[in-house]
């Protein structure tokens, strides 16, 4: 069934920020955001999801009822905490309700999470068979009789009229996702602070998958995560939008980031047995003072905290210049309201190669047509 509409393109459908970016007690703050970014004309809005207020599903729902224009997608949802039939439901009624501007988003998620919460961890067979089983409901089809890596299904159907072209984004980092991308997905997120030549391995490594498993390459777009920290933001939020969330990843999967960069492990171990991080409680980005952020920076690399857009509008704007020349399709200014953003997209407007980008779909899982 096609349920795309007509709407207005945004004027920079290249980009998108992140909705309720980092921690927030107060979900209806989407609803302004959403709306805000879509004035500003920022192509994309993305949905992370953390188990307290910020369930994928409301989220998007709320993104779609408040917006015209924008596309959204979740960044990510994990395919083992809900039942492939509800994650299904999810992505129709959202696809529907936003006259398809919507992208469902997978992501690994987290091995300790996982195994606290008492679910199966994540594998790359497990979300390659779970999204067979959403393209094939999707597409009106039954599952009967499934017995597979993401489970044992004896009988799931959605409803027989359907004929759903929904896209499915993966985000990755390590290379085995980035080869999975490469193989299933519509659409790949990659992962905030890689270093422009991680961010150029990590697209070539996903188009060479595609190419191998006899897709079209050039048919999966590719969003590059780009910390955004203008200096005009107070000094607490760009320590805790720049020092505390690389320093937050660091405490969960620091070993992943670091490996794909290339960068040294040592500092990593150096990081992680600092009697102050050990002692910590909470994640640095959540609860960290200036005091505490400020000396945490003094335990990370500068070229670590290098691979992000900070100083002035300008700044900015030229590094996410330099993601496109790095071979991405897209950029989500990560970090940032849509507010904060508003001067580097001003900066942005007068370097923009409108030519480029203007024939993007809204959908921010769909490639160049």
């Amino acid at each position: 069934m096609t349920t795309e509409r007509v709407v207005e393109a945004p004027e920079f459908p290249e980009l998108g920020c992140y909705g309720l970016a980092g921690h927030s007690a107060s979900p209806h703050d989407l609803v302004d955001e959403v709306q805000q970014a879509e004035k500003l004309g920022l192509g994309s809005v993305f949905l992370s999801e953390r188990f307290n207020v910020k369930d994928a599903a409301v989220l998007a729902g709320a993104a779609g009822a408040v917006s015209r224009n924008i596309g959204i997608a979740t960044a990510a949802t994990n395919h083992n905490t809900r039942h492939p039939l509800v994650t299904a439901t999810m992505a129709t009624s959202m696809h529907r309700l936003t006259g398809g501007r919507y992208a469902l988003g997978l992501g690994r998620g987290f091995n300790l999470l996982f195994d606290v919460m008492g679910v199966p961890r994540v594998t790359s067979a497990q979300m390659e068979d779970a999204a067979g089983i959403y393209r094939t409901l999707w597409k009106g089809e039954a599952v009967v009789g499934h017995d597979g890596p993401a489970g044992k299904y004896p009988f799931l159907m959605q409803d027989a009229s359907f004929d759903e072209d929904i896209p499915l984004m993966l985000m990755a980092i390590g290379d085995q996702t980035l080869k999975l991308a490469g193989r299933i997905a519509d659409g790949v997120v990659l992962h905030t602070f890689f270093s422009d030549e991680t961010l150029h391995r990590s697209v070539a490594i996903i188009r060479e998958s595609a190419a191998e498993s006899g897709r079209d390459p050039a048919a999966i777009r590719i969003w590059s995560v780009l910390a955004t920290v203008e200096e005009s933001i107070p000094e607490e939020l760009r320590l805790r939008k720049l020092v505390g969330r690389l320093a937050t990843y660091l405490q969960g999967y620091g070993e992943v980031l670091v490996r794909s960069n290339g960068w040294d492990l040592a500092d990593l171990e150096r990081f992680r047995n600092d009697p102050f991080v050990q002692g910590f409680s909470g994640a640095f980005d959540a609860v960290g003072t200036v005091d505490d952020l400020s000396r945490i920076s003094a335990l990370l690399p500068e070229h670590w905290l290098a691979a992000s857009a900070t100083g002035d509008a300008a700044q900015c704007a030229n590094r996410i210049a330099d993601q496109f020349t790095a071979g991405a399709d897209s950029v989500i200014l990560h970090g940032a309201t849509p507010t904060e953003l508003a001067p580097v997209l001003d900066a942005w407007r007068s370097i923009r190669p409108g030519d480029r980008f203007d024939r993007l779909p809204a959908n921010p899982g769909r490639a160049l047509p």
